[in-house]
C-alpha cells in the first residue's frame, strides 16, 4: 500500500524511535517518499523553496528511517527515526518547544531522562556538596556497593508490603543504577536499544495493517 499523492504533498510526522518525541512535521511528495525508501533517511519537499531537501544534507543533523507507518485515509505518514542531531533549526530536539498549553501533573513526564541527564552532568561538573560527584569520586567499588545495597532495600521493602517504602527504594536503586550507567559510559539509549532488541516484534503484519517496507 503506498500513500495517495493524487491532491499534492501529503504531511509526514517525525518521531524519536526511542523516546517516541514527535520531533518534526513535514511534507513529502511522491519523489521525497521513494528518496526515503531508497535512502533510509528523511527527504522531504519545501514549500517555500519549491524543491526536494534532505534533512541534515547541510547541518549534519540526520535523520535514520526505523520504519513509515500510512494512516488509514493514505494521506499522513508517522515516520519513527534514530535522530543523529536536533531535528529543528533552532538547535532545539524538536521544532514543538513553545508550550501554550499544559493540564497540570504532579510528575514531569520525562524525569527519568532528565534524572540521567543531571547524573551525566555531574561527571564533568564538579558541584560542591554533590552526592552524585562524591559517588563518582570514591569509584566503581563504591559505587557498586550502593547498587547492592539499594538492591536489597528493595527487596525489603517490598516483603514488608509497603508501596511507598517500595517507591522510595525503587527510586534510591534507579538513580545509584544511574550513577552506575554514567560512571561506566553506558547510556539510556543503550538499555532502550536492547529492550527494544529484546522485545521487537516478530513477523509481517497483522490484522490490517499495510505491508511492511522490509530493508
Amino acid at each position: 500500500m503506498k500513500p495517495d499523492f493524487s491532491k499534492g504533498l501529503i504531511p509526514a510526522i517525525v518521531t524519536d524511535y526511542y523516546t517516541k518525541d514527535v520531533l518534526m512535521l513535514a511534507y513529502m511528495n511522491e519523489e521525497a517518499y521513494e528518496k526515503t525508501l531508497e535512502s533510509k533517511k528523511t527527504w522531504f519537499y519545501s514549500r517555500s523553496r519549491d524543491e526536494l531537501w534532505n534533512k541534515g544534507a547541510t547541518s549534519g543533523n540526520t535523520q535514520d528511517v526505523q520504519s513509515i507507518d500510512l494512516d488509514c485515509d493514505q494521506d499522513t505518514l508517522l515516520i519513527q527515526v534514530i535522530p543523529a542531531g536536533p531535528a529543528c533549526h533552532t538547535g532545539e530536539t524538536s521544532c514543538f518547544f513553545n508550550r501554550v498549553a499544559e493540564k497540570e501533573t504532579n510528575f514531569d513526564a520525562s524525569i527519568i531522562d532528565n534524572v540521567m541527564k543531571e547524573v551525566k552532568q555531574r561527571k564533568t561538573e564538579h558541584v560542591e556538596n554533590s552526592y552524585t560527584n562524591y559517588l563518582y569520586d570514591k569509584g566503581i567499588d563504591k559505587i557498586g556497593k550502593k547498587v547492592i545495597e539499594e538492591a536489597g532495600e528493595v527487596v525489603i521493602a517490598a516483603k514488608n508490603d509497603d508501596k511507598q517504602e517500595l517507591t522510595n527504594e525503587v527510586s534510591d536503586l534507579l538513580y545509584h543504577t544511574f550513577v552506575m550507567m554514567a560512571n561506566q559510559g553506558v547510556s539510556l539509549e543503550d538499555v532502550k536499544q536492547e529492550l527494544s532488541n529484546r522485545f521487537a516484534k516478530k513477523g509481517n503484519s497483522k490484522g490490517d495493517r499495510a505491508e511492511i517496507q522490509k530493508w
